[in-house]
């Protein structure tokens, strides 16, 4: 069995896409009407240095998941068995199972990206070396309320979540704890936690108040994010705008995967991030 696998943010760089823009010029022009600006420019030259800020990195970053999922298709019609995107990437594993086609994806994914840059004081950071129930003890010994768990990357790569002072005085702990390595991670906000409610809160009006969107039943599994389990049509709103302020189960998503048979993990967008964390899954770390 083959699972596709998306990248979210944090694979962005410049130059990502190449020759897709052009090799795929319907779709290049369909996301410049809907963003205002074009993507090309901002993927390949990034002359404003934009890409790295959250309301130009989730629609980069979406485009490119997809503009590489469709060459992939015309190279293989075979579908995958299942489709897993990281976060922001769970979107591009949507569009991958048909729940809906590509101009929506991105106008809810430009949704998303505006709100969550809205988001200030807070911070984020990986811990590499130890695992989450020790980190969550950390946390509930020092009285760390304000600081939460937002990724389970591997058994052993969690990134924690929250204002700004307590990740760092959290990072600190962890380091006296045995922590391998302690990496602060460059976004504005305390994403995958409960600070970002209100972001969610937005963003649930949004998914509500809007016709235009229609969303179908996934046409591959698709596991989500908030559940670490197959999306069931009924619950497609509830996931999307939950995953903001719950965290990643990356972890227990691969594991699920690896238990319903031998799976070929291929990642589809820029980088390999994704593959290096599920060969550590694999080999339990």
């Amino acid at each position: 069995m083959t699972t596709y696998i998306f990248p979210g943010q944090g694979s962005q760089s410049k130059g990502m896409g190449g020759s897709l823009f052009s090799e795929f010029p319907e779709f290049t022009k369909k996301a410049d009407d809907i963003l205002g600006y074009s993507i090309q420019s901002l993927c390949l030259d990034d002359p404003l240095q934009q890409l790295g800020k959250t309301q130009y990195t989730q629609p980069a970053l979406y485009v490119v998941n997809a503009l590489t999922y469709f060459k992939k298709k015309r190279e293989n019609s075979k579908e995958p068995s299942f489709v897993l995107g990281h976060s922001l990437g769970e979107y591009s594993a949507l569009l991958a199972s048909g729940v809906f086609d590509f101009e929506t994806g991105l106008r809810l994914v430009k949704k998303r990206g505006e709100l969550m840059s809205r988001s200030s004081g807070g911070a984020m950071a990986a811990i590499i070396g130890l695992k989450a129930e020790n980190i969550q003890a950390i946390l509930d010994n020092n009285h760390l309320t304000n600081v939460s768990i937002a990724n389970h990357n591997t058994r052993t790569q969690i990134v924690i979540s929250g204002l700004k002072e307590d990740v760092l005085r959290a990072q600190g702990l962890c380091e006296q704890a045995g922590a391998m390595l302690v990496v602060p991670l460059n976004v504005s906000g305390a994403f995958h936690s409960p600070y970002m409610s209100n972001a969610q809160e937005e963003f649930e009006l949004f998914l509500k108040n809007t016709a235009v969107f229609r969303f179908n039943p996934p046409s591959i599994p698709t596991i989500s994010n908030y559940t670490a389990r197959p999306y069931k049509a009924e619950n497609i709103l509830e996931n999307i705008s939950k995953q903001i302020t719950h965290p990643v189960r990356w972890t227990e998503s691969v594991v699920y995967l690896l238990e319903t048979g031998e799976q070929e993990f291929i990642e589809i967008g820029p980088g390999v991030v994704l593959t290096g964390l599920v060969n550590r899954i694999k080999n339990g770390s």
